[in-house]
């Protein structure tokens, strides 16, 4: 697919992340004004309540009876749930709205520069999942830890392994994150001291949101239709907590300081030009998890950190293709043992790691545990983060002269509580 050329000029550059082929969804406050739902477009977000109030998003040409209309809400939750027909049915009306050589009277007063904005989470998340789904970073982190015979568990190219996090810490870009404390025990030591995390990572992933509940197993090609959008996801992460925590039950304490979202949700829809298959497999999945078709999305990666004051070094880039379960095959297998699925569950992709080193998605990997320090074009060293660092995710997929980009993914870590 080629670009969709716009009235807004600044949504047919090639560098904009936002192309009317984008069209992805937010929620942004003025100063001095509530939170409100809005689209962005070129350097521009389009504020539904203001189409709301202007009558071009009114319940008579557009919101099913019986239903809030949902662009007065201060999530995208109730938008989500009146289903895919609806969201196909918004999306294209907005695109022909937004076409060159359409009428801009009605948009054009509801345009509000990105720069003046202030974005917030985009929905309520109900849940949130982690897997551990790239066959690139398991193998890496088993080998550190179990040697390179015992990188993969049996079960790791049967089902897309994970474990339930917390809802309650997700927060949108720009959120400070507190260094966490915890146990943390030496190999020279009896006991366990309380202490501020020194291994604190993070991990580069994607986050399906789901839009449509279930109850019960659905089918892979049902998961795919599903999931509403995506992500860019950062669950960051105390190395030297969990390694003392995570045995019997695995990870806890360890992945409940923050995971950090990017504020647009990149529709599925505007990413269905950019579907590949799944790697090759070691072994035939079973039935329940085999792929129907491209399941996974092309989508260049990156991670830059930035120590306080200073500019940032790009350190990893890598790609989403490179998972080998994809979001679908995730949400198929959480719902296969009759797990109810609602509105704004999110799944996070696991660590995306590449077969290089310059492609591997978590410090642990790039430090190789410690062993291996990162060189910053600073001048400084790297093996976990720092206090007063930025960590930084980008990502796009790229088309012909346009990209659909996510926005920045980045918090800042500060000191432990004291």
């Amino acid at each position: 697919m080629t670009l969709i050329r716009s009235w807004i000029e600044s949504a047919n550059a090639p560098d904009t992340d936002f192309p009317l082929n984008n069209l992805p969804y937010g929620v942004f406050s003025l100063p001095n004004e509530n939170k409100r739902m809005g689209v962005a477009i070129g350097d521009k977000i389009i504020d539904l309540p203001k189409l709301v109030e202007n009558g071009h998003l009114s319940h008579a040409n557009l919101i099913p009876n019986g239903h809030d209309n949902p662009f007065l809400q201060e999530s995208w939750n109730d938008f989500m749930a009146l289903g895919p027909g609806f969201w196909r049915f918004f999306r294209e009306a907005l695109t022909k709205s937004l076409s060159e050589g359409s009428d801009p009277s009605h948009i054009e007063e509801a345009l509000v520069p990105m720069a003046e904005a202030k974005l917030l989470m985009p929905f309520r998340v109900s849940e949130f999942t982690d897997f551990y789904a790239s066959r690139h970073h398991a193998t890496n982190v088993g080998t550190m830890f179990r040697g390179a015979e015992n990188a993969l568990p049996p079960n790791w190219l049967h089902i897309p392994i994970g474990y339930n996090g917390r809802a309650s810490s997700v927060v949108v870009d720009g959120t400070d994150v507190i260094r966490p404390q915890g146990q943390l025990k030496g190999p020279n030591q009896d006991v366990p001291s309380f202490l501020p995390s020194r291994r604190f990572d993070f991990e580069l992933e994607m986050g399906a949101i789901v839009g449509v509940p279930s109850d019960g197993p659905i089918s892979l090609d049902d998961a795919m239709a599903n999931i509403f959008g995506y992500v860019i996801l950062n669950d960051w992460s105390a190395r030297d907590i969990q390694a003392w925590e995570y045995q019997p039950l695995g990870p806890f304490q360890a992945k409940a300081t923050a995971t950090t979202i990017s504020p647009w949700i990149v529709t599925a829809a505007a990413l269905e030009p950019f579907r590949v298959d799944t790697p090759e497999r070691e072994f035939d999945l079973l039935d329940h998890l085999k792929d129907t078709g491209p399941m996974l999305y092309d989508i260049d990666l990156e991670v830059a950190i930035a120590p306080e004051g200073k500019d940032e070094t790009v350190i990893t880039r890598t790609n989403y293709r490179e998972m080998y379960y994809s979001s679908a095959q995730q949400l198929t297998h959480h719902t296969s043992s009759g797990c109810p699925m609602r509105v704004g569950d999110l799944l996070g992709s696991g660590t995306i790691s590449g077969p290089s080193k310059e492609s591997r998605g978590a410090l642990l990997e790039l430090s190789w545990g410690g062993k291996e320090p990162l060189t910053l074009d600073t001048g400084e060293t790297r093996s976990f983060i720092e206090d007063g660092d930025t960590i930084t995710m980008r990502g796009a997929a790229k088309g012909d002269g346009y990209r659909i980009g996510f926005g920045k993914c980045a918090g800042k870590v500060l000191p432990a509580r004291s």
